[in-house]
């Protein structure tokens, strides 16, 4: 096996070759972009270009051997240990590529779906060319009448030979608009008990009777989508993991979203570093500086966001040894959302009538955006009353919660 010394010198030879080395953001105030929003509020034309500029991006890595470092080589990754991997992210984030966020559901929730309960089919069609970017997938869980109550879902497959016929609605669903597979969730029992008659299946997205439309936030974007399925027919060898069995291929998902979010909290707006310079700045423009609330309500996101990267680190640590994403995802998620809601009743307090009413004034109002995206994130991946209820429940052990269908 390679050196991880071999590997750190294959790896800067082919991002000198390929990538402008990254130069240094600026941070003083007033210089560059103040929009500081949680979800790409970006138009179909913006986003069909960073798509294609990531795809590119993408192709290079893979064939390089550079985009699925850990993953097994029967399937294009490269075997590697995660140590690799990670050496190789602390390397490109020297250097000035494309965003690769298109792909992060694909990859981070639906990938390693496929890769623990796919069939031997599905892996050998899909595992490379998700890596690769070939195709772009996404997750079809959230239905308009249950929230977060995925076990109540009422999209169904119905089986028809060596085929299923799916119909239904699924809604919240980032990327569909560009995503041309998705793991969906379905009921395939209503006889019997919620958490056991369901089925999962990877489905093509390009298939007649899938109708994808937007759905337009507050924020003024539309990175979410309803997703219409009528007698969309999906091939047995298409199923992840047993019939009615659905649940436990759905929590693997759910374990690595939750990962993926909560693991993301500084660049999603868990007030990390960068954040709070812009906070402290914003402090000292407003003429605040020594205003003792404000100042404990900055120390508040500062210690908060540390805990919570500790308790992520964990939690990856755990994952890059083999383990099972477990309940501790959720303590991720919550805290991210939980400093958020902080980070917003401190711009308020600090902006006052500046965060609703634009004066023009350089990152000010620009926050409203920011604000406007917490209801979203607090929504994926799960509510924080289901976190709250997990944490409860399968890490302090309390009672389970009355439930009306028990």
């Amino acid at each position: 096996m390679i050196t991880e010394d071999e590997f750190r010198t294959e790896a800067l030879r082919f991002l000198s070759e390929h990538a402008k080395p990254r130069g240094a953001e600026s941070t003083a105030w007033g210089e560059g972009s103040d929009r500081f929003g949680l979800f790409p509020e970006k138009s179909r034309e913006e986003e069909t270009a960073e798509l294609e500029m990531a795809k590119a991006w993408r192709h290079t890595l893979f064939d390089a051997g550079f985009a699925w470092i850990t993953g097994p080589e029967q399937y294009g990754g490269r075997g590697l240990p995660a140590s690799y991997d990670r050496l190789y992210q602390s390397l490109e984030a020297g250097f000035d590529v494309p965003s690769q966020a298109p792909f992060g559901i694909g990859l981070g929730m639906v990938a390693p779906t496929i890769l623990a309960h796919g069939t031997d089919t599905v892996k050998e069609r899909y595992l490379r060319r998700l890596h690769r970017a070939d195709i772009v997938g996404c997750q079809l869980f959230s239905e308009p009448g249950h929230g977060s109550d995925l076990a109540g879902l009422e999209t169904k497959a119905e089986r028809d030979g060596d085929e299923w016929r799916i119909t239904g609605q699924k809604v919240w669903t980032s990327g569909a608009q560009f995503s041309d597979i998705g793991e969906i969730v379905c009921r395939t029992n209503p006889d019997a008990p919620k958490h056991k008659g369901i089925t999962a299946f990877v489905v093509d997205m390009h298939a007649p009777g899938v109708d994808v439309r937007p759905l337009r936030q507050m924020t003024g974007g539309a990175t979410f989508n309803e997703v219409f399925f009528t007698d969309v027919r999906v091939a047995d060898d298409h199923r992840l993991g047993d019939v009615d069995e659905g649940w436990t291929v759905a929590i693997t998902t759910l374990m690595n979203e939750r990962a993926s979010i909560g693991g993301g909290g500084a660049a999603m707006g868990g007030g990390g570093g960068s954040q709070v310079r812009r906070l402290v700045q914003l402090l000292s423009w407003l003429g605040h500086s020594d205003d003792l609330l404000l100042r404990q309500e900055l120390a508040q996101i500062y210690v908060n966001a540390q805990v919570a990267r500790y308790t992520s680190q964990r939690s990856q640590a755990k994952l890059r040894a083999g383990q099972l994403p477990g309940p501790e995802m959720s303590i991720g998620k919550l805290s991210l959302t939980e400093n958020m809601r902080r980070i917003a009743a401190f711009v308020s307090h600090a902006l006052g009538p500046r965060l609703v009413a634009d004066t023009g004034e350089w990152g000010t109002y620009a926050w409203a955006e920011f604000i406007l995206g917490i209801p979203g994130i607090r929504v994926a991946g799960g509510t924080d009353e289901v976190m709250r209820n997990i944490i409860g429940e399968r890490v302090l052990g309390l009672p389970k919660e009355p439930r009306v269908d028990r």
